[in-house]
């Protein structure tokens, strides 16, 4: 498989001369096509600094990030806001969905920008909301549906331009058990059917036990990576739950 992401010595420093803070401290990795790979880590630890470098919403100092063949450290303006708006989909711990717009229009309004034809966009979004199974909702307001809803909703709107890879900043942090379980439902669905690119950060050690692959972060640099491979998804959990012990940080923040 090709990789959609290659991420090549990046480092980040925060601050001036006097007073320099390095969050990310020559880190590299890739992440395939239809791979599933989350980053853990405790708070400070570098890993929200990383996707953010990667999402382009924050510039490396250093190193390169490619995607899809293209190297978006080198990217600037209109450029980088094209690239951002047409092959990047992101999926948010507070949703970032539009009050006044409907659940369909939230959905629908990153195809509206890219001027995709009325029909096709009404096609595109009631498939994605079939398969999401938020079809009864289309009509709503983000008020007036739950936190799963909201969540399933972000995730149609993060896939439904067919980004190369989605980025998804600890996307059941505010959830409910069951919202979050669906959630992750959901993002096995966009993984092993739809074949998603997705990158997650997160925390929690049950929502990381659905990747393929988990990178730990340690102040700034990779600590130990693992692989699902065969282990089922309580046996990839258990060792996760190990990893984090050895980092040292709180295990609150994981269970």
């Amino acid at each position: 498989m090709e990789n959609v992401l290659e991420v090549k010595n990046i480092e980040k420093y925060y601050g001036n001369k006097s007073n320099l803070t390095k969050a990310i401290d020559n880190i590299s990795f890739n992440v395939k096509n239809g791979e599933f790979v989350g980053i853990m880590g405790a708070s400070g630890s570098g890993k929200t600094t990383l996707l953010n470098c990667v999402s382009t919403i924050d510039r490396v100092t250093a190193g390169h990030i490619i995607i899809n063949g293209e190297d978006i450290t080198k990217l600037k303006g209109n450029k980088l806001n094209k690239f951002r708006r047409e092959e990047l989909g992101f999926i948010f711990q507070d949703f970032n969905l539009l009050d006044t717009l409907t659940i369909y229009e939230n959905i629908a309004l990153a195809l509206t920008i890219q001027k995709v034809n009325a029909t096709e966009i009404n096609n595109r979004v009631h498939e994605i909301a079939k398969k999401l199974d938020i079809l009864g909702i289309m009509n709503k307001y983000p008020y007036q549906v739950s936190g799963g809803q909201k969540q399933r909703c972000a995730a149609a709107r993060a896939i439904i331009t067919n980004p190369k890879i989605v980025l998804a900043d600890e996307p059941t942090g505010a959830l409910d058990s069951k919202s979050a379980k669906q959630l992750l439902m959901t993002f096995d669905y966009l993984h092993q059917k739809l074949n998603a690119t997705i990158l997650m950060v997160t925390h929690d050690a049950f929502t990381a036990s659905y990747a393929d692959r988990i990178i730990f972060i340690k102040d700034g640099k990779i600590f130990n990576e693992l692989v699902k491979g065969n282990d089922t998804r309580k046996q990839f959990f258990e060792k996760i739950i190990e990893v984090q012990t050895l980092l040292g940080g709180d295990l609150n923040d994981v269970i």
